[in-house]
């Protein structure tokens, strides 16, 4: 017997898609005498955990050229919600050592930068200078990213049963299928559970679409696991059996019925006569080439990030140890950290670098009004920082400015980035907004109605709550359970999503890594929710010319029937 707790997703994380690197240079430097420099490029990928640079992996040698274009390509995977740091070496390896420790004399340059920047770059194309050798013009490097096309299939299925084993004492059996994909080391990872269809040995599951990266990550005869069960209602799901298949043999079933036999290994070992527990049938597989969110950040989509802190008197004085604002010489506070977790990864698909910064429930100087949407650069004019660092710099400033007040108000800065959200709906342009508040929201309502409102927007909306607070009201706001409604209208998608930094505390004070965590957690919802929007106002990336293969027939996509059940 299996519970349901066994069919949770593993830890193992799949990434957004796999992305080509072409590495192209000019104007090397020549370390040759008689003849120009034989130029090798290095690419090496740091871990968030231990900031340790690794091989990741090395092109071709090209002779004799000071411009080269390398053939062989490096092939990553990409996660918009992570920093991917990057670091290209250069060297004229002259002789047969592939030891780089030899060619140390031979060194061109390096450039670092992360993954995010080059696939935000306009066509995800970046060029930048090398650097590394004082005072000498190392020439330039450049970076293309593109999105590998077995990443942008989707594939839309339907199977049915028959004869299966029954396994109900009084009835027949409720058959659910649970899918995995197999891991590089032999183990299997669940991609995918069809819903339950009750009392019946013959079930037809209802058609569902699956990344093909979540079924096999891009390898199309890696192995995939089918099991058969049937649903207890106490969660002891009885085990019917299983069979094996591969991507590449689900795809031919868009021209010929696929029929596997259902196995039991045990009862294949107790029974001499025994056969199968039944069969399953793949009646339709559609293979869909979708357009994805590196398509439109590669035709010019940028992203548009405004931070938002709050200042209210809750918070403590920032002047003592106990403030969550307290500035000390040796360590972030918790709005800084959150800040740069976030705004770090932001910050590459922003090509100007420059982000609005406002702050909510402070008595501005001189005459001491309250202000629930205040420039943090006290210039309501150009309220723009440069870059992440500009903005913990003009964070700081009205720490030192404005007096701590309240009360805490959301509606004002959600609505203040909604007014320019508004203006773009071409999809060039998508706004996401950062809210680092302490505590209970004082006009939940009105907050409710501004997200509501802006759930037709291109935005996002993160929450990060800081210190030891019950946070209910903000948990609310994140739609992930309930769509949140207001005035009887329901938000058009769910676009907030909240985190408690506490959650994120490393106790063993690494706080690379546990920063990295917050942002991952807080970001990987982003592409998704940028691709509801434009996919449902028919927005296409620019210069896109992918197409579906074949679309299926509307037949197959229908709603649950009353007497199966979803687990």
């Amino acid at each position: 017997m299996a519970s349901l707790a066994d069919f949770e997703p593993l830890a193992a994380v799949i990434p957004a898609t796999k992305v080509e690197i072409t590495v192209s240079c000019r104007n090397l430097l020549d370390r040759d005498t008689f003849s120009k420099s034989d130029p090798i490029c290095v690419l090496y990928t740091q871990t968030v955990a231990n900031r340790e640079w690794r091989e990741f992996g090395r092109t071709e040698v090209i002779d004799n050229t000071l411009n080269p274009d390398f053939v062989h390509k490096f092939i990553l995977d990409y996660f918009f919600e992570e920093r991917q740091n990057l670091r290209f070496d250069l060297y004229d390896l002259d002789s047969k050592s592939e030891n780089l420790s030899k060619h140390v004399s031979d060194f061109l340059g390096q450039m670092y930068c992360t993954l995010g920047e080059v696939v935000g770059s306009p066509g995800s194309r970046m060029e930048r200078s090398l650097i590394g050798i004082p005072g000498k013009n190392c020439g330039t490097v450049i970076v293309k990213a593109e999105e590998l096309g077995n990443c942008r299939e989707s594939v839309l299925m339907q199977f049915c049963g028959n004869k299966l084993d029954k396994k109900d004492f009084f009835g027949k059996s409720d058959p659910f299928l649970v899918f995995y994909r197999s891991n590089e080391d032999g183990t299997f990872t669940i991609c995918h559970k069809t819903e339950v269809v009750k009392n019946t040995l013959d079930p037809v599951w209802q058609a569902f679409k699956i990344p093909v990266r979540a079924l096999c990550n891009g390898d199309y005869d890696r192995a995939i696991k089918i099991e058969v069960y049937d649903w207890d209602r106490d969660g002891g799901h009885d085990y019917i059996g299983e069979f094996s298949t591969s991507y590449r043999e689900l795809s031919k079933g868009h021209t010929q019925f696929t029929v596997w036999e259902v196995l039991n290994p045990k009862k294949k070992k107790k029974k001499k006569k025994y056969l199968n527990s039944g069969t399953v049938t793949l009646l339709s597989c559609f293979i869909d080439v979708e357009v994805t969110f590196l398509d439109y950040i590669k035709g010019g989509t940028q992203i548009n990030f405004t931070v938002a802190i709050d200042f209210t008197a809750s918070n403590g004085n920032p002047s003592q140890p106990t403030s969550l604002h307290y500035m000390s010489p040796y360590h972030l506070n918790a709005y800084a950290l959150a800040l740069r977790a976030v705004g770090e990864i932001i910050q590459d698909y922003d090509s100007d670098k420059l982000f609005p910064a406002l702050g909510f429930g402070a008595k501005l100087p001189p005459d001491g009004r309250v202000s629930h949407e205040f420039p943090l650069n006290g210039n309501p004019d150009n309220p723009y920082c440069s870059g992440i660092e500009g903005v913990l710099e003009a964070y700081y400033q009205s720490l030192k400015s404005v007096r701590l007040y309240g009360p805490t108000y959301f509606s004002p800065v959600i609505n203040h980035v909604a007014r320019y959200a508004s203006l773009v709906k071409d999809g060039s342009e998508y706004f996401i907004l950062l809210i680092i508040s302490d505590g209970v929201i004082s006009d939940m309502a009105q907050t409710k109605e501004s997200i509501v409102n802006a759930s037709s927007l291109p935005m996002s909306i993160i929450i990060v709550g800081v210190g030891p607070a019950e946070f209910d009201e903000m948990i609310e706001l994140d739609g992930d359970e309930v769509r949140i409604s207001s005035r009887g209208r329901f938000a058009e998608r769910d676009i907030v999503q909240f985190v408690p930094f506490r959650d994120y505390i490393d106790r063993r004070g690494n706080h690379i890594l546990s920063m990295a965590r917050l942002a991952k957690d807080v970001l990987a919802e982003i592409p998704d929710q940028f691709l509801q929007y434009v996919r449902s106002r028919g927005i296409k990336p620019q210069h896109s010319a992918h197409s579906t293969i074949s679309k299926p027939p509307a037949s197959l996509v229908h709603p649950i029937h009353p007497l199966q059940t979803q687990i």
